[in-house]
């Protein structure tokens, strides 16, 4: 973050960005953006804390998850309701399509959640939780501690930090 800011850098990014920016300025000595750099303008005047929302609502391009849709998403689906990201995904993608719809994606996607074998997917800044799933399904036979030892191993070395085979051996460490 320091690096950046002394260099012009704009730190509003994910750790994956940031190095690739890092990278880019090193090899170049050119300053690259990226989306949230420039905010870009909305066109609409909707305020999704207050408004009266129906099946009817259709999704703005200024959409925000607020109180007041979690409310109406429970009234609708159940008070089992959540958020979760790729809904949110669909919600920030799908500006046009209405409420009604948007319930029926969470449904359809609360359905998939519900098979043994969906894997959910799992953004590239948690190396954490992927490194953790991968070690279990690998190793159903081992414990959650034994995959944070390994975890533990495997961060404080250089390299990657993806599960492989070979790190059973930090168990034995």
């Amino acid at each position: 973050m320091q690096f950046c800011r002394e260099n012009g850098i704009n730190t509003s990014a994910g750790k994956i960005e940031l190095t690739n920016k890092i990278c880019h300025f090193i090899v170049s000595d050119e300053i690259i953006s990226n989306s949230n750099d420039k905010k870009t303008a909305t066109l609409s005047n909707f305020d999704w804390n207050v408004e009266n929302l129906d099946d009817s609502t259709i999704i703005t391009d200024n959409y925000k998850n607020t109180e007041n849709v979690r409310e109406f998403f429970k009234q609708a689906i159940g008070d089992h309701f959540k958020f979760n990201v790729a809904f949110m995904d669909w919600m920030k993608a799908n500006h046009g399509k209405t409420l009604r719809e948007a319930v029926d994606k969470w449904i359809e996607i609360a359905d998939l959640k519900k098979d043994k074998n969906y894997k959910t997917e799992i953004a590239p800044q948690f190396e954490y939780n992927t490194y953790f799933r991968d070690f279990l399904t690998d190793n159903p036979n081992l414990s959650t501690k034994d995959a944070m030892k390994s975890w533990r191993m495997k961060r404080d070395k250089r390299g990657d930090r993806k599960y492989c085979k070979d790190d059973l051996l930090f168990l034995n460490e």
